[in-house]
């Protein structure tokens, strides 16, 4: 089943095509050059069953705390252990970062920018400046900042934790503890350390301190309720 996305309608891009690519419980939203949305299912179905298999390895699924990854582990499985090791949490805190980055790498072979956005963990590689809608629940915040993110055609990684929206398990009760990184999937790690941190307004800057040490995080925008913080290499700006 898939969970209604309703921020997305929010998403506009002129010069991007956009399409969404799915497969049971996943649902992606992508912008390039044109619509690629074949080669996309088959890259999420490529990658959906290579982790299905490391899945079966007791505790990947359910570990809260990081694991080697086995020899004969495919590379988005070892990928996602690295990054869970470097944020102190599980594998699976980075699976979203991890789908979007290497469904990414795969139709970078065939547009030269691209966009996916998979339950707010964002992979992106862009020639021009874009800006990114900050989706916080309920929060005053929501909807009315954003980030500026440079379109230097390198790769970026912005992603969300949250402890008032969406399924996704966080300890924390942030709105949005949002974290950059060039490694999308080390950013989706982060995210959820940073949210399991902050459990009430009082814990932002321990929140940001988490984040920040982190080695690989360039920046992080924290909300909580009607109070909010940031540090590093973010640029916030209003839509």
């Amino acid at each position: 089943m898939h969970e209604e996305r309703a921020y997305r309608d929010s998403v506009k891009t002129v010069d991007l095509v956009p399409f969404n690519i799915t497969e049971l419980e996943s649902d992606i939203q992508v912008f390039a050059k044109s619509n690629l949305g074949r080669e996309g299912r088959l890259s999420l179905q490529k990658y959906r069953n290579e982790l299905k298999d490391i899945k079966k390895e007791p505790n990947f699924l359910i570990s809260l705390k990081p694991m080697e990854s086995k020899r004969y582990a495919p590379e988005i499985a070892a990928a996602m252990c690295r990054a869970a090791k470097s944020a102190n949490v599980g594998p699976m805190a980075a699976v979203a970062g991890a789908i979007s980055k290497y469904i990414g790498l795969s139709l970078l072979k065939l547009t030269d920018e691209i966009i996916i956005e998979n339950g707010g963990d964002i992979f992106i590689k862009t020639k021009k400046d874009r800006r990114i809608l900050i989706y916080a629940g309920n929060s005053p915040f929501s909807n009315k900042i954003g980030l500026l993110l440079p379109g230097n055609d390198e790769e970026y990684g912005v992603c969300t934790s949250s402890g008032t929206v969406g399924h996704s398990l966080s300890f924390g009760k942030a709105d949005a503890a949002v974290v950059l990184a060039k490694d999308v999937i080390l950013a989706d790690a982060a995210a959820t350390a940073t949210g399991n941190a902050v459990k009430n307004e009082n814990d932002i800057e321990k929140g940001i301190e988490t984040a920040m040490s982190i080695t690989g995080v360039e920046g992080v925008l924290i909300i909580i309720g009607d109070k909010m913080g940031a540090f590093g290499n973010i640029n916030i700006i209003k839509p």
